[in-house]
């Protein structure tokens, strides 16, 4: 089964290798990585997929939790979530083609061209699930070629008010000025 697990740890050199590290030396995969720093310089959010059933994740939670720079960890299928992945293509439509690829585009609301050569190559940007971003490929498969693309991963968080931290110190909520880029996230206003 499909999972998402989110991870705080600290914005540190080697964290992620030790995180990697830790999936590679166990024999588990990671079919998708994603890491930045939070509001907080000091901490990064790394959203990963893998595949397991209950026994497999439990023990990838206990394991992870160990490593000395996580500060949390939480499997978020097991929540109410939202889950982004961020895709970017080139994409060559075939003439006779062009009408089947408007209408994939309107079907795939969240699919925008961003970009289109001389030649009539299109760099096209889609953001939606994992799988929102097969069906699109798949779709636009059908019409032209793919040149060239690159992906994300998901990123992940959790609905309503709960927040990956919301007990830990560590993170510090971010303040409404800092959201709004008044003031910077280390300094004062």
């Amino acid at each position: 089964m499909r999972r998402i697990i989110s991870i705080l740890l600290q914005n540190e050199a080697g964290a992620l290798a030790r995180v990697a590290g830790m999936f590679s030396a166990r024999g588990y995969n990671i079919e998708s990585l994603n890491v930045a720093a939070t509001h907080d310089a000091s901490v990064s959010r790394l959203t990963l997929v893998t595949f397991g059933d209950d026994a497999v994740i439990e023990q990838i939670i206990k394991q992870t939790r160990k490593l000395i720079d996580v500060l949390e960890i939480v499997e978020l299928t097991r929540r109410d979530y939202f889950e982004i992945e961020l895709l970017i293509l080139k994409f060559n439509a075939r003439n006779d083609s062009l009408p089947a690829f408007v209408a994939v585009m309107r079907r795939h609301l969240r699919g925008h061209v961003i970009d289109i050569t001389s030649s009539g190559m299109r760099t096209i940007e889609f953001t939606g699930s994992g799988a929102e971003v097969d069906a699109f490929l798949a779709d636009l498969l059908k019409v032209g070629e793919v040149v060239e693309l690159a992906r994300s991963g998901t990123a992940a968080i959790e609905r309503g008010t709960g927040a990956l931290a919301e007990n830990d110190s560590a993170v510090p909520p971010m303040s409404a000025a800092v959201a709004r880029g008044l003031v910077s996230a280390g300094g004062s206003d």
